[in-house]
This record gives C-alpha cells, structure tokens and sequence, in this order.
C-alpha cells in the first residue's frame, strides 16, 4: 500500500468520525462548469445566517473533501506538516470542540468513473446543488460517453434523504432530469419560463468613464419566486454564468429558510475569485476579462457570449486548448472558431487543439456571406509564453480581451504580460503560489 492510500484512507476515517460527532449540514454542489463560482456565492448567502466552511481553492476531490471537513491544509510533500496537521485533525474528531461549523459547504469533483461512489462514502448532503453540464462535459475523456458523466454526477442527488433538497439548473436538461433521481424535494433555478426561482431582467451594468466611455461595471438582474421580484446588482462580477451562480445561491438560501431579499443583501460583498471572467485594466487603455481558471465547452462558449455582450471598440480572444474532453476535442474546439468569428475581431489560438479553432475562424461557413475571419486576424501559438509576448505590440486603445483556456495552458501568463499592474499579480491572477510558479 503506498504512502498516498495510506495518507487517503486515514483523511477518510477522520473525516467520517469529525461528521459522526459534530452532525452539519452538508451542502454538496457539482456539476461540470460553475462549481467553484456557485460554491463562493452560496458561501456568501448561508454565512449572513450560519456559521459556514467552505472548501479553499478545489479542495474537492478523495483529498481535498476530508480536508476541508478536517478544517485543514494540504502538506504537500512535507512530511513533519502533514503530521501537524493530522494531530490537529485527530483532535478535532475525537474531543469535542465548541467551535465547529453548522454547515459544511462541499464541492464534489468527479474526474473518473467511481470519483462520486467515494466521495459519498465519506459524506453525503443534505442539500445537493448541480451547476451545468453542457453536451459535451469536461473529464468526458476518461468515461465511455457524456452520459455516463451526467450518470456519476448524478449520484449526489440520489444520495440525499427524504428530507433533503436538490437544487437544480432548470436551463441544463441533464441536470433538470436528476429531480428523476431522487426522493428529496427540488427547486429548479434558470432563465427559462418555468424554472422555480426565475432570471429575469439580465444585463450588463454600465457606467461612464472619462477613458472608456460605457465602462463595464458589474451585472443587474431580478429574480422571481412565487410571484415576489427581487433586485440583484453585483459590481466586478460578468457573464451569464454568475447569473446562474447567484440564483444557485437564492435557491439554497431559500432552502435554509433566508428569503430573497436577505440572500440579495448577502450577495452585495460577492465577487468572482481569481481567473473567472474577473474585468482588469490592460496595458494602452484596454480592459481583459480574465477568465484563465479552467476551460469546457460550455464555459468557453459562455465566456465568449460576455466578451460579445460588452462594449469595447475591438473584441480580442486569447484561447487556448480545452483538455480532458478526449474525441471531442476537435468537434467542441471547431464550434468554438465558428462561434468567435461571428463577432471577434483579433483571434490568438494557443495550443495543438486550439488549431482547429483556428480552422474554423478561417473558414466558417458554407454561405457566401457568413463572416470570416482573414488569416491576418488570426494566430496561432505553441504557448501561453509566447502568445502573451505577441499580444502586446498588436492590442490597440478601447480593445476588450478575453483570455481563457484549461488550466494546464496556463493562459494566466498572458494576463499577465497585458495587465497594466502586474506588481498585483499575486492578488489578482491565478495560480501565483510557489507550487504553480515551478511549473512549466
């Protein structure tokens, strides 16, 4: 049995007896995009009337769960603060602290067939939040088809109580058909017409800036339950995606017995984290949407909807490779150039997949008069490195940039090489710790 099994299964008994003795509420949330951005936003409404933990960074996987049940940090490859932090957790399990949360709010990640089957033997919800699947989900690559993923995903709504409830995306049809699965009650949330906590009124919050003229400030929208309309406006928070994130949110707030109008006050401290669509100032007088956590099919095509929903004198796309969708790859990258060339007006390709972006931009369509992008409005690289290095000398003053792709392309360091304040790097890119600077 290796150190890692070891170290596993002793996280496992752990956290299994920290649940036995403190009894929280669980709140599981998965799904293949918005997890961590739903997570965050219901973080921010439960702790108004909880005290709640929640997972940092993507503690969410056969390590990450127990640990943030633990309320511990990884050791990484240090043996002495591994053994600190399990005397620390062995404590917490065994003797009896007054001080332990009332809600756990978990994200479950699945990357493999059984990922979920674990997960639940350690700890299953109460209440289980699914995000957004998309046809063609990320990890697809490692299970026979994309309805074996919605199968696994699944799991975590077929494991809550008579007494539980699942929170749905109404607008995913994957996901809506999981209220299938379970004997719990469910609440659905989305833009369509029948879903049970509505969007309505969605759009861009602008405002006047001397330099930029309509500066993109943040997201307005209302949301309708039972025939009361609530407000919502968040400030540094884009896309569609949050839209269906601070619903999540309402719902489970609804849930937990916190009305609208408390979840909406809640949300007021919200923003999005780090890489997910977050609005810096670039380099000339030129903003860029920051959106280099991760990158699906679904949330590629999401972030490429905001970058066309905002005003900007040239739309510029950085995109790199979507990875671990495995014989989709080239299908879901070609989508994506066809939908670029609708509107995008300089096109950087990063990676060996991201070539068939590339393709598609250049020659998409089969009507005569569907745009297409010229050769000259699009590139392509082998690198985040050098892409970065060529984007400065070609972005002009009032360029709007969207720079996104999975997160081995590491496409955070092309932010960096445009953003106008890259002394704030540590603050406002993603993965700027020691562990991920030594990467390649």
């Amino acid at each position: 049995m290796s150190r890692k099994s070891i170290l596993q299964s002793i996280l496992k008994i752990l956290a299994r007896r920290t649940l036995w003795r403190y009894r929280p509420f669980i709140a599981g949330i998965t799904g293949s995009v918005g997890k961590t951005s739903t997570k965050e936003a219901i973080f921010a409404v439960l702790k108004s009337k909880f005290v709640v933990r929640t997972s940092e960074k993507n503690y969410n996987n056969e390590f990450g769960l127990p640990l943030t049940i633990l309320g511990i940090r990884h050791g990484g490859r240090n043996p002495f603060k591994w053994l600190l932090m399990l005397f620390g957790a062995l404590n917490t399990a065994f003797f009896r602290r007054k001080s332990y949360p009332e809600v756990l709010l978990l994200e479950y990640g699945v990357d493999r067939p059984g990922d979920m089957d674990y997960l639940l033997s350690i700890a299953k919800p109460d209440l289980a939040v699914v995000t957004a699947i998309g046809e063609i989900p990320v990890h697809v690559e490692f299970f026979k088809d994309p309805e074996e993923v919605v199968k696994e995903k699944a799991k975590l709504v077929s494991a809550l109580p008579p007494d539980g409830y699942a929170v749905l995306n109404h607008d995913d049809v994957a996901v809506y058909d999981m209220k299938r699965q379970t004997v719990a009650e469910s609440l659905t949330y989305g833009f369509e017409e029948h879903a049970d906590l509505r969007i309505i009124n969605y759009e861009p919050h602008l405002t006047k800036d001397e330099e930029w003229g309509d500066m993109p400030l943040g997201i307005s929208l209302k949301l309708e339950y039972n025939g009361s309309v609530v407000p919502v406006r968040l400030r540094d928070v884009f896309g569609e995606a949050q839209a269906y994130a601070v619903s999540a949110a309402c719902a489970a707030g609804l849930v937990m017995n916190i009305n609208l109008v408390e979840a909406s006050e809640a949300l007021r401290d919200y923003t999005s984290t780090p890489g997910r669509l977050r609005l810096l100032r670039g380099v000339k007088h030129t903003l860029v949407l920051d959106d280099t956590y991760n990158a699906a099919p679904e949330s590629m095509r999401a972030a490429l909807d905001t970058l066309k929903s905002l005003p900007a004198h040239r739309k510029v796309a950085v995109l790199g490779d979507m990875l671990e969708i495995g014989r989709y790859a080239e299908q879901a990258h070609r989508a994506i150039g066809d939908q670029a060339a609708e509107f995008v007006d300089l096109l950087l390709c990063v990676g060996p997949r991201a070539k068939f972006i590339a393709e598609e931009a250049l020659t998409r369509g089969v009507e005569p008069h569907a745009r297409r992008l010229m050769p000259g409005q699009v590139l392509k690289f082998d690198d985040s490195i050098s892409a970065g290095k060529a984007l400065d000398p070609l972005i002009r003053e009032g360029d709007l940039i969207l720079v996104k792709g999975s997160q081995a392309m590491r496409m955070e360091r092309v932010v960096r090489e445009v953003m106008a304040h890259p002394e704030k790097a540590e603050e406002l890119l993603v993965r700027q710790d020691e562990y991920w600077k030594d990467r390649p």
